[in-house]
């Protein structure tokens, strides 16, 4: 007889509907030492990959595991099965398992798009493709976007003997800022989506600042670029890649695909309805529920309508979308006591960090919350970072969205612009440079990139700062 590891028993009695009850996590009454776990999760993806590269590969999934059980199982102990149930039902049905459908839609989607054929890396073209991409990424994801651009990019370079700065800049525009305008964009802003936060509300109060920082980074590259391309010996005698008739699509149908996420998540936040479910305790809305099984029927067509070719071609494989997954499992269930302990303010065990970011007078200052959130964005993931200064700033949608909007607006600009300014800020930033090394480009190492962010990115946050977060 097969015996049930302790881990998976504990796991589903935790699922269990009569462990379930209303209790709540009281966030004044835990100490700091509960946001171990969390921390010490983070820290793992941000040093592992760097530190010990074969033991995270082969297990990352144990390490998030082991991280997450560090949390539940103290907490169960403790404050019983019924309020660790109920926050960890809470966590997966209201916010996990939403955000990763959306990010596996996405994913499926903008993998099942080829573009085909060759194009000569100009300083023109470049800008052009990464002013694409910045505009594309609010639409489909930082990540769609990055994937679907960066091959054709590529061969558009490989008749140039200098382009790392063009996939560094296009870190910075088409895997970051880009996504800054809707909660298709970047996973931070879906998450402010999914706790109450209007499908509009960012692309009203960030499009100035977005349009001034896309902007910036486009006339910086592009004189840049031009500096590289004038150069005698830049241009190879030879393309590598065989000029083609013309550039067109593979997989062109997704693009349809794509239109149907942007009108489910739409959807779901326009469409009101009083018919709720309840899940083991969470409540979910009828508008959510058809968002979340629409997605998934999304993904399900795209996989089957997309040739096999295609796939081959984008090297398509869910390997980093499962990697995704699991990674986020562990943040999002080791995150559950820092919120609480945010929640409460300055009756909790992280007062100092609400004091940090709020004025002599008690109200909070969105320069601070834009460089708090962004400096942590940086290097921890830019996802969970949003998350811990929403709840800082109180938690309450309605109310960050109209008295506190400069606060708001601070947190959203300073998780997804400053996710651009290591690699670990952000998953596509690590996407974009495993598959540009893979085709042969040399790219900066992880502090030669930061000293590309320093330079160029740093001045321009202080602008903004200056500009609208005063």
């Amino acid at each position: 007889m097969r015996l049930i590891r302790p881990a998976r028993l504990a796991a589903f009695l935790l699922l269990l509907p009569q462990f379930v009850s209303a209790a709540e996590v009281d966030g004044s009454q835990l100490s700091a030492a509960w946001g171990i776990p969390f921390a010490g999760l983070l820290l793992s993806i941000a040093l592992c990959p760097l530190l010990a590269t074969r033991f995270w590969h082969h297990h990352y999934g144990k390490a998030t595991a082991a991280w997450a059980l560090a949390f539940l199982l103290p907490f169960a102990a403790l404050f019983g099965l019924p309020a660790a149930g109920t926050a960890v039902v809470h966590t997966v049905v209201g916010e996990y398992l939403p955000f990763v459908i959306l990010l596996a839609a996405l994913f499926a989607v903008s993998g099942g798009i080829y573009i085909r054929g060759n194009l000569h890396g100009s300083p023109a073209l470049n800008t052009g493709i990464l002013a694409i991409g910045a505009v594309l990424a609010s639409f489909m994801g930082t990540t769609g976007a990055s994937m679907l651009l960066v091959r054709p990019l590529i061969r558009a370079n490989d008749n140039r003997r200098h382009s790392a700065h063009v996939f560094v800049f296009f870190i910075f525009i088409v895997s970051n800022a880009g996504g800054s305008l809707t909660p298709l964009g970047d996973p931070p802003l879906f998450l402010g989506f999914l706790q109450g936060v209007d499908f509009f509300w960012t692309l009203r109060h960030l499009l100035p600042m977005t349009a001034f920082l896309v902007g910036a980074l486009l006339v910086l590259f592009y004189a840049l670029d031009s500096w590289y391309y004038r150069r005698r010996e830049e241009v190879r005698p030879r393309d590598p890649t065989p000029d083609t008739r013309g550039i067109g699509f593979e997989g062109a149908r997704n693009f349809w695909l794509l239109a149907a996420i942007v009108a489910l998540v739409l959807a779901s936040g326009v469409w009101k309805s009083p018919v709720r479910f309840d899940v083991f305790g969470a409540e979910i809305g009828l508008p959510d529920l058809v968002r979340d099984l629409g997605l998934v029927l999304v993904a399900v067509v795209s996989m089957a309508i997309t040739p096999r070719q295609v796939h081959e071609a984008n090297q398509f494989s869910w390997g980093p979308m499962l990697e995704v997954a699991k990674l986020f499992a562990g943040i999002f269930l080791t995150i559950i006591p820092v919120i609480a302990m945010l929640r409460a303010g300055m009756h909790g065990a992280f007062a100092p960090v609400v004091a940090a970011v709020t004025r002599p007078d008690g109200t909070p200052d969105p320069a601070m919350y834009f460089w708090a959130s962004g400096v942590l964005s940086s290097f921890l993931d830019n996802a969970p970072t949003y998350l811990v200064f929403f709840n800082t700033a109180g938690g309450d949608a309605h109310h960050l969205m109209t008295e506190l909007a400069p606060v708001l607006a601070a947190i959203s600009a300073g998780s997804v612009f400053m996710g651009a300014n290591s690699y670990i800020g952000n998953a596509p930033n690590l996407m974009v440079k495993a598959v540009v090394e893979d085709r042969g480009v040399t790219m900066p190492g992880f502090f030669g990139y930061m000293a590309w962010s320093v330079a160029v990115l740093i001045p321009l946050f202080l602008i903004i700062t200056f500009a609208w977060f005063r």
